[in-house]
């Protein structure tokens, strides 16, 4: 008998889903902030939806999450924001005021909305 290459055949059918998990921060401005300078907001300035003080910011999941910044009620601009994830001290959301912009007013309300998704997969396996 000649010599074969022997192998399985197998069929399999794999199904991703892909939820998103959003999370929103919020905070109120306590002093204008001025056109042509930078408003840092520290993870322990902002409060969640049930009103509770944040202690930590979340990481973003790499090339699977984006992060959105409302001033009052208006969807900014990404590239006036950096958002930097991680725990009071650290963690922040830094706003910089355009130059030839208006400021930001005290008791302006802020919304920091981050959303990652979570991939779950099922792979069902025929012989």
């Amino acid at each position: 008998m000649a010599l074969q290459l022997m192998k399985l055949l197998v069929t399999a059918t794999t199904t991703t889903d892909t939820a998103p998990a959003p999370v929103k921060f919020f905070h109120v401005t306590t002093a204008e902030t001025a056109a042509g300078t930078t408003l840092s907001i520290d993870a322990a300035d902002f409060f969640d939806d049930l009103g509770n003080a944040v202690v930590t910011l979340p990481t973003l999941a790499t090339n699977n999450s984006y992060f959105n910044v409302n001033i009052n009620g208006v969807l900014q601009m990404q590239d006036i924001s950096t958002y930097i994830p991680g725990a009071t001290g650290v963690g922040s959301l830094d706003i910089e005021v355009p130059a030839a912009g208006e400021p930001i007013l005290a008791n302006t309300p802020i919304v920091l909305e981050i959303v990652n998704f979570v991939p779950v997969s099922t792979t069902t396996v025929e012989t």
